[in-house]
């Protein structure tokens, strides 16, 4: 039966080959485009044809968005990365499939049958079926524009999900994009205008497109010839600073791992192994985008070049180069690696992506992808904090250094995902060791003055001279690579350098006590206090001469938000002394003994009272100079997002901001693992039950006598009550709040004033069970991330 059907399978293939005719007959009124992958583009029809360079040999494939949306809440922005693939093309009848290979299981052996038996163990996923049109002397050209007009970005899926609507490819608004489809030695790029038709009801795609019902956008396909031989992968360590490349490799010995991991990295190799210092075989060169204006321009290539220092402590003369962009390059020509400058309609993040080769963790090209709008987030934040408009001469400059310093930063920052590296959140208790942090400015009080001038750090830090190190020094012996390597890393503990990474420090329910997002100092509490005497400052001075001339009054409130929660995230890295455990990664071997241990209770206890900081009024209400001048939007204006919340129509409102702030601290005091980590670690000077104690006897038992007390008061009992009906909650807590809660009820019921009253019948209402909802309907803060 099997040879019946395989002859039946020859039989067709030789009837298609006998009525397709050949390349050059097909494609004699086409116009060619030659390289790696030949194309074939016809005026007439708008087809692109595909000379298929050699059947079932692996190559690189990646898909990309050269043309976004334009919104950061959507995500599809212009030069995102889609997946890299692994692919090859075979041959099935009247058709070329365009296979993806399986690179997460593999057998990395001799033995063909040891190879086949992983192959045929798990699926691959097959991309196209490409229709052959024309075929001579073992050549293939296939019609490629059905592809490359599909949604493989997955934009339709992207466009449902953020509830912009639903949404479908429409081929007939959609072509294939001739000024960047081009052929190289060793790559072909292809690219397609392609429109989504639907019903674009959201807010978001409203706002960024002529026509919301017709999204359109670019897509772009590269193939690429897979690198030699000649690059040696590089083991992963936990603490090595890199990301994590690994695959199960089923054909290790039994005593050896049978997930292998590396570390992703650009192929960079000394002239000279032995040499202490030697100029590479080829530089790593980054290009930026020549639409980026100045002084910005300058500050990106300055930012972007400090890895030069980093390469330089590893030995290397001119390793790393930052250019600009030839006139006519494309940017997602897999040739250049480059630093994007993109336009969004909001302010949103920035970052650093990479086309690695699957195999082996090399990085054939590094693309970043800078905001346009963070360095005037930060300029605004700067106008905030100093006011300087106080008269018609007034000068911006420090404010305008500030900016630039932090977008150098940001560029160091995205550059280095691209070179491989992770994030390292700890590394500010390191006095600011890595570009690789998430950086707040470090603002200083000079002469009763706030200063600007050591915001953010200048140049490449410690830290990642070790990463470097650890990714692309170039050792003479080869064999002695591991050595080094551990040897490197040692050294680097025994110096107190710590690193954390995101899994350890994103999120209200991350455990370590030294990684936080947007936060400085060695001394989490330390650091916020000073943060809050520069907040009270800044108040005290926010203004009309925080506007320059011309600007509508209203936008006063734009730079108030973030000077109002100007301690946002310091009080994240306070929070998390709070339960909070000290550890490093490590493995066994390694210069410090692995080690588990709690923040000790003083530490707690001392970050538990900052914290409640933020819970006074006094912190919370305005100064009084401002009660009068945040007024509602100017005609032509009109809320958004960067905007405080209000239940007050037009008006500001000074209690829902209150509200919100307090309710803030609260999430963080109150996360359920938070909580459980402090029972854990019950001592008698610190306990869940202290805490708990504390809260309501300074919050729910007294008689608030503002307005702010009393919505405070509301918030920390709502908060209560919601963690006790929280099942993530260890029901040994729960079972503390309810008993609390149920000793005061009484007291709660005989009080006078309306918000006892009110109390009192939240705790009615709880007592007789079941979800216990919020009451309050607190409105989120505006977003902070990314400042």
């Amino acid at each position: 039966m099997r040879a019946t059907l395989f002859t039946v399978s020859l039989l067709a293939q030789s009837i298609a080959m006998a009525s397709t005719p050949d390349i050059a007959t097909f494609t004699k009124d086409l116009q060619p485009i030659s390289g790696f992958a030949s194309l074939y583009y016809s005026q007439s029809n708008g087809k692109v044809y595909l000379q298929i360079p050699e059947l079932d040999h692996p190559m690189l494939f990646q898909s990309s968005l050269p043309r976004g949306v334009g919104s950061n809440d959507i995500g599809l922005d212009r030069g995102q990365l889609g997946d890299t693939r692994l692919v090859q093309f075979e041959r099935f009848g009247a058709n070329v499939l365009l296979k993806q290979l399986n690179t997460q299981y593999r057998a990395d052996s001799d033995n063909p049958a040891e190879q086949n038996s992983i192959a045929e163990a798990f699926a691959s996923s097959v991309l196209a079926g490409l229709p052959i049109v024309a075929e001579q002397d073992g050549k293939l050209l296939v019609d490629y524009t059905d592809f490359l007009l599909s949604d493989i970005h997955g934009i339709a899926k992207r466009l449902n999900a953020s509830g912009q609507g639903s949404f479908s490819l429409d081929k007939s608004r959609s072509g294939v994009f001739l000024p960047r489809t081009k052929a190289f030695v060793d790559n072909t790029e292809l690219e397609a205008l392609v429109t989504f038709k639907g019903q674009g009801k959201g807010d978001y795609i409203q706002q960024v497109t002529p026509d919301a019902d017709a999204l359109t956008v670019h897509l772009h396909h590269s193939f690429i010839r897979l690198p030699d031989d000649g690059y040696q992968p590089r083991a992963f360590h936990p603490y090595s600073g890199y990301w994590k490349i690994s695959w199960q490799d089923y054909a290790t010995a039994i005593d050896q791992p049978i997930q292998q991991r590396v570390i992703p990295r650009h192929r960079l190799y000394k002239q000279d192994p032995g040499a202490q210092r030697s100029k590479p075989v080829e530089p790593i060169v980054y290009y930026l985008d020549p639409g980026i204006p100045e002084p910005v321009m300058s500050a990106l290539q300055e930012g972007a070049s400090w890895w030069d220092q980093a390469f330089s402590a590893a030995g290397y003369d001119g390793a790393f180069e930052v250019r600009v962009l030839p006139e006519g390059a494309d940017p997602m020509d897999v040739r250049y690696n480059v630093i994007q400058w993109v336009h969004r309609a909001t302010r949103g993040w920035s970052y650093g992506s990479s086309v690695i080769d699957p195999r082996t963790g090399e990085i054939i090209k590094g693309h970043v992808t800078l905001g346009s709008l963070r360095v005037r987030q930060d300029y605004l934040i700067a106008l905030g904090l100093t006011s300087p408009f106080d008269s018609p001469q007034a000068s911006t400059e420090a404010q305008q250094a500030m900016a630039l310093a932090r977008i150098r930063q940001l560029a160091a920052h995205e550059v280095g995902h691209t070179l491989g590296i992770a994030h390292n959140f700890a590394a500010s208790q390191n006095d600011r060791a890595s570009v690789m942090d998430y950086p707040h400015p470090k603002i200083t009080l000079k002469n009763g003055d706030i200063d600007l001038s050591d915001a953010y750090a200048v140049g490449i830090g410690e830290w990642d001279k070790y990463v470097i190190s650890y990714g692309y020094q170039d050792y003479a012996a080869p064999e002695k690579e591991g050595e080094n390597l551990l040897a490197l890393v040692k050294q680097t503990q025994q110096q107190g350098m710590l690193y954390m990474s995101d899994p350890d420090a994103r999120g209200m329910a991350a455990a370590n006590a030294d990684g936080h997002l947007w936060d400085n100092g060695s001394d989490a509490v330390t650091e916020f206090e000073h943060l809050l005497a520069v907040r009270r400052l800044a108040l005290q001075k926010l203004s009309l001469d925080t506007l320059p001339q011309g600007t509508s009054v209203s936008e006063l409130e734009q730079a108030l938000v973030p000077i109002y929660l100007l301690h946002r995230y310091q009080l994240d890295a306070v929070a998390r002394q709070i339960g909070g455990i000290h550890y490093q990664y490590s493995v066994k071997g390694d210069a410090t003994e692995p080690a588990v241990r709690p923040v000790e209770a003083a530490q707690q206890r001392r970050a538990f009272e900052a914290l409640l900081q933020t819970l006074d009024p006094t912190l919370l209400r305005l100064p009084a100079h401002l009660n009068g001048l945040l007024l509602p939007k100017a005609y032509g204006e009109s809320r958004n997002r960067e905007s405080f919340a209000a239940r007050t129509g037009v008006a500001f409102d000074p209690l829902a901001m209150a509200e919100s702030t307090a309710a803030y601290t609260l999430d963080w005091l109150l996360t359920p693992t938070r909580l459980n980590r402090v029972a854990l670690q019950h001592s008698g000077d610190w306990s869940t039950q202290q805490l708990l104690e504390s809260l309501i006897t300074r919050y729910v038992l007294v008689v608030a006598n503002d307005d702010i007390a009393q919505r405070i008061q509301l918030v920390v009992l709502d908060k209560l009550l919601q963690t006790a009906r929280n099942s993530e909650v260890n029901p040994e807590i729960q079972a503390a709040i309810v008993a609390s809660l149920t000793n005061i009820a009484p007291k709660l019921s005989f009080r006078r004033d309306s918000n006892g009253r009110l109390m009192a019948s939240w705790l009615a209402q709880f007592a007789a069970g079941g979800e216990w909802a919020s009451q309050l309907k607190t409105k989120p803060l505006p977003p902070g991330s990314p400042i």
